[in-house]
Parts: C-alpha cells; structure tokens; sequence
C-alpha cells in the first residue's frame, strides 16, 4: 500500500487506487491516512467534515462513509488482507494502517530529522543529500486536490512550515559547502515569492556577498526593509541589520546565522515598533 499527500493524494494497492471521488469520504481517508497508525476519533472526524454544522445523522452518515472507505478497499485488495484489517474500528474512532516507508509523509518527516541532525552536527554534505531528498518527496502543495476542513487545514499548514524549515536548512548546508553561485537563483525566487521573509533575505545577501555581488547583497536588504515598514511597519531584526553593516563594512562573513543574537526575534521586533507620540 503507497500513499502520498505531499502533493496530490493517492492511495494504491497493486497500482490500484482507493481514493473516493466524493468528496467527505475523500477527507475521511485524508484525515486517517495523514494521522495513520494513529486513532482519529469520531469527533475529530465529524469537525473536519462539518465544523460546527453537525446534522442529527452525523453518526449515521460518518459510519456510511467508513462502509464506503471499507468496501472500496475490499474490492483493492481482493483477497491478500481484509479491510477491516487495515481500516480499523477502535474505541471512539478508527485507525488505517500503514506500511512503514511507504507514507510520504512519514518519510518527509524521517529524512528531515536526520538531515537536521546532520547540519546541527556539521557533517553539511549528508545534511544537504538527506535534506534535499526529503524535499523531493513534494509534488505540490500538501493535499491539493482535497477539501479540507478545520483539522486538516491545520495538519497541511504544519506540512508547509515544515518543508519550508527544512529548505531553509538545506540553503544552509549548501551555503557551507561553498555553493554560493548554485542557490543564488533558487534564492532570488524565493525572496521574490516571500519578499518579508527574513532568512531567504539573509541567505541571498550571505550567497550575493560570497559570489562577489556586495551591491546586490546591499540591493536584497533595501528591499526587505521597504516590504517590512510598508507592511508591518517594524524594521529588520537585529540579525539582518548586523548582516546587513557586515556587507557594507566589507567583513568576512561565513554564516548567516553567526549574525542572530540570544534574543529572540519577537523580542527584537518589538522593540522596533514605533511608540506612539
């Protein structure tokens, strides 16, 4: 059994799928396959499918969608396993079995803490191999082709921020080996696509000011200074602003992150508010 939800969904036995095309049982099997080896109660389940709205049948009707997931998946495996075996009735709520290795997700998250792992412990080439082949497991935005509802709305955003922290860290282990000149236009778009997002800013100046482009380094730091005042009226964080002198002081610089203080950066920010007169 394969199932993928960084991206499209799918779910297959044998090359054959058994993902509903309706809609709410579609969510179901998202819901349990993104929380899978895991019970999902049924009041987790009804929220994701109905919010606040619930029917007087939303029991009923749960446990219809359940049968549907069931028999969809009898007619996909045939005769190797019973479903029940695989999606199965717990105490309050229901549980899908998956294989190890073969949940994208899961295996997004197993190569992330390794490839962590690796950069904190500065062994950067296996950082950046295992990194990058946990983001290679994307195909798009995280279950783009179903409706989520209020919980799985919140198990996509912390997919997001996760690939996103982890292709931060990625950059990072690549700026370490010396590949300045590779990630410049991987980072120009990213700074593009995220113009108020302050370490795709400081690691473009960091891989500008290596490949011997200071003024474009210079260039990268306006720009998110006027996206941050326009918008959120705050100037850049203490990190910035002394990476930012470092460019224009012509220091050595060989990591960003050497730049960022004990404070954190709620703290610098708000420092920088303007008071009121």
């Amino acid at each position: 059994m394969g199932i993928t939800v960084l991206g499209p969904f799918t779910a297959t036995y044998r090359q054959s799928s058994f993902v509903p095309s309706a809609t709410k049982p579609r969510q179901v099997l998202a819901l349990l396959a993104l929380q899978a080896d895991r019970v999902v109660t049924v009041p987790t389940l009804m929220e994701e499918i109905w919010g606040e709205e619930l029917p007087r049948s939303a029991a009923t009707t749960l446990q219809t969608y359940i049968l549907q997931l069931r028999r969809k998946l009898s007619a996909t495996l045939e005769c190797d396993a019973d479903a029940k075996e695989v999606l199965v009735t717990r105490h309050g709520g229901y549980l899908l079995r998956a294989q190890p290795g073969r949940l994208d997700a899961q295996e997004f998250e197993k190569l992330a803490a390794l490839g962590g792992g690796a950069l904190e412990a500065g062994d950067d080439r296996t950082a950046s191999k295992l990194l990058s082949q946990a983001l290679g497991l994307w195909l798009g935005p995280a279950l783009v082709d179903v409706k989520v509802g209020r919980v799985l709305e919140l198990d996509v955003v912390r997919l997001e921020e996760k690939r996103m922290t982890v292709l931060e860290q990625r950059i990072d282990a690549d700026l370490r080996l010396g590949r300045h000149g590779e990630v410049v236009p991987e980072l120009s778009v990213l700074a593009a696509r995220h113009p108020m997002h302050e370490t795709f800013c400081a690691q473009l100046m960091t891989a500008l000011y290596r490949a011997g482009g200071s003024w474009r380094a210079l260039e990268v730091y306006q720009r998110l200074r006027s996206a941050l005042v326009k918008e959120l009226g705050l100037e850049p964080s203490e990190r910035l602003r002394r990476l930012h002198q470092a460019v224009l002081s012509g220091e050595e610089i060989t990591d960003h992150r050497s730049f960022a203080t004990s404070h954190s950066r709620t703290a610098a920010r708000l420092s920088d508010r303007p008071t009121a007169a």
